[in-house]
């Protein structure tokens, strides 16, 4: 069983804008004949339908429809115990249903998501080229909830969740009582417009490509990374670079305005290879912006990844004949980075 926390992920100084390849130059392959159809589904309805007096019969039936969702819902998000002793699943869920805030999280959920249907449309689109590049994948189960603002998309042996609790919209009412937990610059992005980013991203880098050991330096990672935010180019259309990174239009802005000068100070502190993650995990965090560059905290996050996804695309750029197979198999940074001819602009 593999859960990914909310934490985990949560998962750049002068240039003119056009110095930032945009994924419009992304070539995809018609993908058309690749039968996938995905059909999510909604136990987050079944919960919010759940009646006391049929907790027992329900839970019987949820462990075996669900399998091991369920288990990892109960152990993990709701952190009521296993639904095998059903005794204590009585008498914990008759206390959550008579809560007052997840009778309300409940009806915020099926309001903002009676369908579930573009979603699912987005995601088989997705995963559509994901089969394209790399047809032994196996598609898993899709299966929306909520938990309380546990997990946004947690992922097992053979399902991804989604928890709608986490897609409210920015502007939900629940959010600004959570910032002592998820600060505002992560809450955000708890809109709908991210779930089939989130959703492919944590396949990408759990199901199809962890980051192996041989990634230690700060180039290692960008690379990694930039190996993550171009195969998101590739599988989703029409989302935004913004979506795909997490940044403001702001923060955009100014990362495109000064990436020469941001690949620059990269180098000159010697950053390139360091192996101190103390040192370099700011670069690849989430964080509201970076505090050594830009002023009035106008700087953007995440600067490692992003010129790691600038570095790609250059790559693939000038070797059409890559594919997303070949790109991740091979794992020299240095030579990528070499390859790439990538100096900032």
């Amino acid at each position: 069983m593999r859960i990914i926390s909310l934490q985990k992920y949560f998962f750049f100084l002068i240039l003119a804008i056009t110095s930032c390849r945009e994924s419009s130059t992304i070539q995809r392959p018609d993908v058309s004949d690749i039968a996938v159809e995905v059909k999510i589904e909604r136990f987050d309805q079944e919960l919010g339908n759940l009646q006391p007096g049929d907790i027992l019969n329900k839970n019987r039936k949820w462990q075996q429809q669900y399998g091991e969702f369920y288990t990892d819902f109960m152990v993990q998000m709701l952190k009521i115990g296993s639904p095998k002793d059903s005794v204590n699943v009585q008498k914990q869920l008759q206390y959550i249903l008579q809560q007052k805030e997840f009778n309300g999280l409940s009806a915020a959920v099926q309001k903002k998501y009676p369908s579930m249907s573009q979603y699912e449309k987005e995601i088989s689109q997705a995963l559509r080229y994901i089969k394209y590049y790399f047809p032994e994948y196996k598609i898993p189960r899709f299966i929306t909830y909520f938990s309380g603002f546990e997990y946004q998309t947690p992922i097992g042996e053979d399902y991804v969740g989604i928890g709608l609790d986490m897609f409210l919209g920015a502007d939900s009412e629940f959010y600004p009582a959570l910032i002592h937990s998820i600060p505002l610059y992560i809450s955000r992005r708890f809109a709908p417009e991210y779930i089939t980013p989130r959703v492919i991203e944590v396949i990408l880098r759990e199901d199809l490509f962890p980051m192996g050991e041989e990634v230690q330096n700060t180039l290692q990672h960008m690379i990694y990374n930039g190996k993550i935010l171009y195969a998101m180019d590739v599988l989703l259309e029409d989302v935004s670079d913004e979506i795909k990174i997490g940044y403001t239009s702001e923060q955009m802005a100014w990362v495109r305005k000064y990436q020469s000068d941001i690949w620059s100070w990269f180098i000159q502190e010697n950053l390139l290879y360091s192996t101190d993650w103390n040192r370099i995990q700011k670069y690849f965090s989430e964080a509201p912006f970076t505090p050594e560059l830009g002023e009035r905290n106008e700087s953007a996050p995440k600067l490692g990844s992003y010129m790691g996804w600038m570095i790609v695309r250059r790559y693939m750029e000038k070797h059409p004949q890559e594919t997303l197979k070949t790109l991740f198999a091979k794992t020299d940074a240095q030579q990528i980075m070499e390859a790439s001819k990538f100096k900032g602009k």
